[in-house]
């Protein structure tokens, strides 16, 4: 998560130029986490204090965005604005929860100081805490709205130190990974054993079919380096005064040498990039579309045995609900 919310300020650099700013002063940044907005739906220009304005965003729609959990929660974004020099300061950024509770974070603008950074991160991770997802939900609103800037930033590419992560021949994944079996369950791969039914999937068709385990390989633990693809499909429906999405998210762990099928070919997972497409199951329909990979990241995983399947028939099965190809 930390490195996530790095990747997010980053983004938040590149996004937001304004034509005309100036820096957010840590007792401003303060001061608006307690600025309310009676009514989002109506309130779009608020002013607090005779200093300062909370202008809605280009006047944009509210998002309402229902994650895996099948809870709506919604996002507000408005300019604050410092009413003597009608210069942008910073975003505040509203989110409502199912329970309609109400959290609150200024994000500051690029030229702003680094412990108002530093301040920042330590509020929204601190609402991530608590609001599960939360730092995922707003990376999604951002990029809808800063002209998809953060899908760029967010791909934060090797975190290699030189001493870390091994490479090799070794084709495998992480013992806690989780394999879909024949009855829609899942299954902590380090604990497949010969004999289980798992789910094989054809790339084309998108047809499932049953196949059995043959043999669990178990390679020596090493550090090995981890490629890590956080993926994410967005379901859009725009109704009169909102945004509606539905927002699903999942994450693959592997070696950087193991294949996987994207729409324009097989890959190793360590030259996926960001915007690629895989193939991954809805866990509500248990049918398969195409998520986009959206945060790259590979790192040492730490000594540990990484694992791989060999199965009697088909070339692919379903590992975190994402579709990998057998090495």
């Amino acid at each position: 998560m930390k490195k996530y919310i790095l990747s997010l300020l980053f983004a938040c650099i590149a996004c937001q130029l304004w034509a005309q700013t100036r820096p957010l002063r840590l007792e401003e940044y303060e001061k608006a986490k307690t600025f309310t907005v009676k009514d989002l739906d109506k309130d779009t220009y608020v002013k607090f204090s005779n200093a300062y304005i909370l202008d809605r965003y280009e006047m944009r729609k509210p998002y309402v965005i229902t994650g895996d959990d099948n809870l709506k929660k919604r996002i507000d974004l408005y300019r604050l604005v410092a009413k003597d020099s009608m210069l942008d300061i910073g975003t505040v950024i509203f989110y409502t929860n199912e329970k309609g509770k109400l959290f609150t974070a200024v994000m500051p603008l690029f030229n702003s100081n680094a412990s108002i950074w530093e301040k920042y991160f330590e509020d929204i991770h601190a609402i991530d805490k608590e609001e599960k997802n939360f730092v995922l939900k707003l990376s999604y609103v951002l990029s809808k709205e800063f002209s998809f800037q953060l899908y760029k930033a967010i791909n934060g590419g090797k975190d290699l130190k030189t001493e870390s992560g091994t490479y090799g021949t070794d084709i495998c994944f992480p013992g806690d990974q989780l394999v879909t079996l024949a009855d829609g369950s899942q299954k902590t791969l380090r604990n497949i054993v010969t004999g289980d039914k798992i789910t094989t999937l054809d790339a084309v068709t998108h047809q499932t079919s049953i196949v059995s385990v043959k043999e669990l390989v178990v390679h020596t633990p090493k550090n090995y380096a981890i490629t890590q693809l956080l993926v994410m499909n967005a379901v859009e429906k725009d109704a009169a005064n909102i945004h509606m999405v539905t927002l699903s998210g999942k994450v693959l762990k592997a070696t950087p040498n193991h294949p996987v099928q994207t729409v324009t070919g097989k890959k190793q997972i360590g030259e996926v990039v960001t915007g690629d497409e895989l193939l991954c199951m809805d866990e509500n329909t248990k049918t398969f579309r195409t998520y986009i990979v959206v945060n790259k990241t590979e790192s040492a995983g730490g000594l540990q045995p990484v694992y791989n399947i060999v199965t009697d028939a088909g070339n692919t099965f379903i590992m975190n609900e994402v579709m990998v190809l057998q090495k």
